[in-house]
């Protein structure tokens, strides 16, 4: 598809591109497969990694503040859901163009144009709260903006990532840039708390948009002639048509989007969720609210971490880590006291983000570099955009019956989308479930269909 080690981002490494490897991929060669930092060599890479610590920290200060001055406004947690919502609204209509584009565009000037725009849009609000002319129409539209900027900017970081480390580092790369993302919720909802009790909500806004100078400059100082080059797919029609089919044909790929449609859509809305412990249940304020963001972050960190150990992504470990996401959720719709629920949003954040960096990894490893940036628009998609129809109907069912009930839904539903689609996954895979003993202890798990077959009694 094109030169060198970079081009060959499919699944294996192609043996004759390691051959005529460039110089410029010694780092992603030489170091570790199994080192937990070990994509952070890559100077490219490690410049846009440096600048999303500072952009992610701004952009968890701005989520913070945007849902408590909503609930501020409003008082109502559907208000919250309607504002996710817009949010991703643009993602589900127009997620599948933004990955036609991406895969057409060269990927830095992309990024600086949509983390531009970003910027101008958490400026603009932060104008509008520090003047107190504010209204919650305001904050619809903005998050509606940022959405829209969104469709492009996602799936352009994705597949940009092969581009910066290679192959090689992919797994790693992916992972860090999770733990990058969730470390930054450690930062930025304890500063967002601090502001909006102390200057308020504006100040969030404001950091926000000037937080964007960093990733935007790490972005120019990159070395062009270091990036692993992908050919872009040229412009035709079709394109749109073709990435669906290609999914579609790949069980790999689509069962995997499936999964996390549904956890997406109905189990991911931490904004409603939360919110509503912290104001209608614990009567915990702000700081509650911030307090719970921070540790499910912990747990997020952690699982993005022990994924950056890992050498690979298996599909066992998605269905496993949602089946224990959607049960940790339905323990803590129930807990009684304000500091168990706390400290449940720690398994929580892990299990969270196992699901999200091995459905990650295991897209970009399966799919051709041509048609990437239109599968991972398709996932982010599914998987972001499925908020605008889950996020208002969780809101209702939390408002009309309770944050409990709200939070227990969401988990059974995961709980049930990965129970079925992990034996969907097993039959397509020729495996079947075995139930026995070992060393006295009962065990379940999936063997082949012709290793169970000669397992089983003669007659």
């Amino acid at each position: 598809m094109s030169s060198g080690t970079g081009a060959a981002s499919a699944p294996a490494p192609d043996p004759h591109d390691t051959a005529t490897a460039p110089d410029t991929t010694a780092p992603d060669t030489s170091a570790p497969k199994n080192s937990m930092f070990s994509s952070l060599r890559i100077r490219n890479y490690r410049l846009f990694f440096l600048g999303q610590v500072v952009s992610n920290t701004g952009t968890w200060m701005q989520r913070i503040a945007q849902d408590w001055l909503v609930l501020s406004l409003t008082g109502s947690s559907a208000a919250v859901g309607i504002t996710t919502a817009l949010q991703f609204l643009p993602m589900l209509l127009f997620g599948l163009y933004g990955g036609v584009l991406v895969d057409r565009l060269r990927k830095r000037p992309t990024l600086l144009v949509t983390q531009t725009a970003m910027a101008l849009t958490a400026i603009a609000l932060a104008a509008l709260t520090l003047t107190g002319h504010v209204q919650v129409w305001h904050v619809y539209l903005a998050a509606f903006a940022v959405g829209l900027a969104t469709v492009v900017d996602n799936p352009a970081r994705q597949s940009f990532v092969s581009e910066l480390v290679g192959p090689g580092q992919l797994q790693n790369a992916v992972s860090l840039n999770s733990a990058n993302f969730q470390s930054a919720r450690l930062v930025g909802p304890a500063v967002a708390g601090v502001l909006i009790t102390g200057v308020g909500t504006g100040w969030a806004f404001l950091l926000n948009g000037l937080s964007f100078i960093a990733p935007m400059a790490g972005l120019m100082l990159m070395r062009g002639r270091e990036l692993h080059a992908v050919e872009r797919a040229p412009r035709g029609k079709g394109q749109l048509r073709e990435g669906l089919r290609y999914v579609a044909g790949r069980p790999e790929l689509i069962w995997p989007i499936v999964l996390v449609g549904f956890i997406g859509t109905f189990a991911f809305n931490f904004p409603v969720y939360l919110s509503a412990f912290a104001d209608d249940v614990f009567h915990g304020g702000a700081g509650a609210y911030s307090l719970f963001n921070t540790l499910a972050a912990v747990g997020s960190v952690s699982g993005a971490l022990l994924a950056a150990r890992r050498g690979t992504a298996r599909l066992r470990l998605l269905i496993l880590g949602a089946l224990a996401f959607g049960a940790v959720e339905i323990v803590a719709a129930v807990s009684p006291t304000l500091w168990m629920f706390a400290l449940l949003m720690i398994p929580l954040g892990l299990f969270a983000m196992t699901v999200n960096v091995t459905t990650n990894t295991s897209l970009q490893m399966a799919t051709d570099p041509a048609v990437r940036g239109r599968v991972m628009a398709l996932y982010m998609m599914v998987f972001l955009g499925g908020s605008p129809v889950g996020a208002p109907v969780v809101g209702w069912i939390t408002d009309t019956y309770g944050a409990r009930v709200g939070l227990a839904v969401g988990g059974a539903i995961a709980v049930l989308a990965a129970a079925v689609i992990g034996l969907i996954l097993a039959r397509v895979g020729g495996l079947r479930l075995s139930v026995g003993w070992h060393r006295g202890h009962p065990r379940v798990r999936f063997v082949p269909r012709d290793r169970q077959e000669a397992l089983a009694p003669v007659a």
